[in-house]
């Protein structure tokens, strides 16, 4: 399953949240933790992720500066 390598990447990093394939065919998630850790996840899925993955393009929004993360883990939801 994909969503593994994104998992083993962001715990890799110590990053916390969620990952999910949308039935469109692209992938949606929230991604917390410090900024460089969470800027090295976005450069990997930018130019990495899964090995069969195909990324066309990436959107990255609704970033913020938290002052307590939300998640304890990282996490494939269905």
């Amino acid at each position: 399953f994909p969503n593994q390598y994104t998992e083993e990447e962001a715990r890799k990093l110590g990053l916390v949240g969620w990952v999910k394939n949308t039935s469109q065919g692209t992938v949606t998630g929230q991604v917390q933790g410090p900024e460089d850790k969470v800027n090295a996840m976005k450069s990997w899925l930018s130019k990495v992720g899964s090995p069969s993955s195909r990324i066309d393009r990436t959107n990255f929004s609704n970033e913020k500066e938290i002052s307590k993360l939300d998640f304890s883990g990282f996490s494939t939801r269905y």
